[in-house]
C-alpha cells in the first residue's frame, strides 16, 4: 500500500511539474476505472489550466495488453472517458476536450505505465 501511495504521489509530482508544463498523467489501479483522491487532484489542475487559457484539451487513456486485447482497449476506452467526462464537470468545455484511446504495449503488461491517462492541455 505504502508503495503504491508513493508511486500515486509521483503521478501528483508528474502531473504538475516536469519537461511538459501542460502535460498532466492520472494512474488507475490494475483493471480499474476508479479515479481516487490524487487523480481527481491531478484532473482537477489540469482542468483549472485549460479553463484559465481557453485551451484545448487531449485525454489519451493506456491499459495492459493481456490475453483479451478487445477488452484492454475497451478499458483505455473508458479510462479516457471518464477523465474526460471529469474535465468537462470542473469546468472544461466539452468540445474543447478530443479523446484517443491507445492501443495496448506488449511491453507494457501490468506496468503502472500501462494504467494511465495522459492529459495534455493545449496540445495538438
Amino acid at each position: 500500500m505504502r508503495r503504491l501511495s508513493l508511486l500515486l504521489g509521483l503521478g501528483l509530482l508528474t502531473g504538475c511539474a516536469g519537461g511538459h508544463p501542460g502535460k498532466y498523467v492520472v494512474f488507475f489501479t490494475q483493471n480499474s476505472t476508479q479515479l481516487d483522491t490524487p487523480a481527481q487532484t491531478v484532473i482537477t489542475q489540469a482542468a483549472q489550466r485549460a479553463v484559465s487559457t481557453h485551451a484545448r484539451v487531449r485525454v489519451e487513456g493506456y491499459a495492459a495488453a493481456s490475453h483479451d486485447l478487445s477488452a484492454d482497449e475497451l478499458l483505455a476506452i473508458d479510462r479516457a472517458k471518464i477523465v474526460a467526462r471529469q474535465l468537462a464537470v470542473d469546468g472544461v468545455d466539452a468540445s474543447r476536450i478530443s479523446q484517443q484511446p491507445r492501443g495496448p504495449l506488449n511491453n507494457e503488461n501490468g506496468s503502472l505505465a500501462s494504467r494511465r491517462v495522459e492529459i495534455e492541455v493545449g496540445g495538438r
